[in-house]
């Protein structure tokens, strides 16, 4: 029987240095504001994770580190398991996060100037990771249909024709929480192969999915596509490891691959968190039992806020997610201004979300929750809105 996991209990995480729940705090000036941004789990890791750190923590010399060989095993393994793609261990190339990983594909395979296409709304270091370096934004926003979101395939081609270097996509997406079918990657990927633009798929939530749907890594639809695509995975979401900071780069390209790695070894980000290949492999080997009562607790959490929200505060719609533990919440109806929306949530209700317009234009009026942290959190923050509302 497998081990039955508490996702009820609340584990106190102010005052421990948490960006989620310390850093808006601060910035808020708001002390007993209740977080549901950032997008990090107030759960545990699995427990077999958990023992692994302590290990290594117990060793007491916490010196450079190499990943152990069952590595790529347990990476591949994962990868083959959960997704049916059977990658090569020379694909695979570390980084110290999805976002800096993107940040030196950018780097490494555009020049300054060059176009690169991203599809709002989307998350917001997207945007940074093209214009920081000195790249151009190309926006391909995705439309909202039905209450479900759509690539717009018209104007994608339309931006590839103009002369665009590479793609970013998020699959899947954040914040709106699409997991992309086999015919929209396909035509997707046939029409960056067609127009000779790189394809980068930040997979991140890959393995956050609910009850019918399944993620398809782009890669994965054709040896054709794989060579032009670069696939970004991590951890840190699927099993609450972000601050581990580490990542895996999937290129099957060779030409990229070296290009990748001379950019990851001109800034000197090659090593490896001391802490992350032993997670890795924990997580990967053991974590699936955990991750399955993850997701449907999520789903309960998900139910929840879907029927809150209809019965008590029916004025905001949620845009129902495929994936991700991220609900994207259509506030249009409230008439409130991005001003008084960030009033009524940090002065009022006492609650963070983040705010849609830094996902791009396309996202002002709309709000997106976090769904991973103890039903009592969310009911507690629930509450608060709605009297915050009342109270308008």
């Amino acid at each position: 029987m497998n081990q039955l996991y508490d996702f009820d209990r609340v584990i106190p995480r102010r005052n421990t240095h948490s960006v989620k729940w310390d850093l808006m705090a601060k910035v808020s000036r708001e002390p007993d504001l209740i977080p549901l941004w950032v997008a990090d789990m107030d759960f545990p890791a699995p427990p077999e994770v958990v023992e692994a750190v302590t290990r290594r923590a117990e060793l007491g010399i916490y010196g450079y580190a190499v990943n152990p060989d069952s590595y790529f095993e347990a990476v591949g393994g994962w990868m083959k398991r959960r997704h049916g793609w059977e990658i090569r261990q020379e694909w695979l190339v570390h980084a110290p996060g999805v976002i800096p990983a993107i940040s030196m594909l950018v780097m490494a395979l555009t020049a300054p100037g060059d176009r690169v296409v991203i599809q709002p709304p989307v998350y917001p270091p997207f945007f940074d990771v093209i214009r920081k370096n000195g790249r151009e934004v190309v926006e391909n926003p995705l439309v909202l249909r039905h209450g479900r979101y759509e690539m717009d395939f018209e104007d994608l081609e339309r931006q590839l024709e103009a002369g665009a270097k590479m793609l970013i996509l998020c699959s899947p997406h954040n914040p709106v929480g699409r997991v992309w079918t086999r015919e929209e990657l396909l035509r997707l990927s046939q029409l960056c192969l067609a127009h000779k633009v790189i394809l980068v798929s930040d997979e991140i939530h890959s393995d956050l999915v609910y009850d019918g749907y399944r993620h398809i890594p782009a890669a994965s639809l054709s040896e054709e596509i794989a060579m032009n695509t670069i696939t970004c995975i991590s951890v840190g979401k699927t099993f609450n490891l972000a601050g581990l900071q580490t990542a895996n780069v999937i290129i099957p390209n060779a030409e990229w691959r070296r290009a990748y790695t001379h950019t990851l070894h001109a800034l000197h980000l090659f090593i490896q968190n001391y802490f992350a290949g032993a997670a890795v492999v924990a997580a990967y080997t053991h974590g699936e039992a955990w991750l399955s009562q993850l997701m449907s607790y999520i789903r309960g959490n998900l139910d929840y806020l879907t029927d809150y929200l209809a019965k008590h505060m029916p004025t905001i719609k949620p845009v129902k997610p495929e994936g991700t533990y991220l609900v994207w919440l259509d506030c249009r109806e409230l008439g409130m201004t991005a001003p008084e929306i960030k009033e009524w949530m940090y002065r009022k209700a006492k609650v963070a979300l983040n705010e849609g317009s830094t996902f791009g234009k396309e996202g002002e009026g709309f709000l997106r929750i976090n769904l991973a942290c103890p039903r009592a959190t969310l009911a507690e923050g629930l509450v608060r809105m709605e009297r915050a509302l009342k109270e308008r």
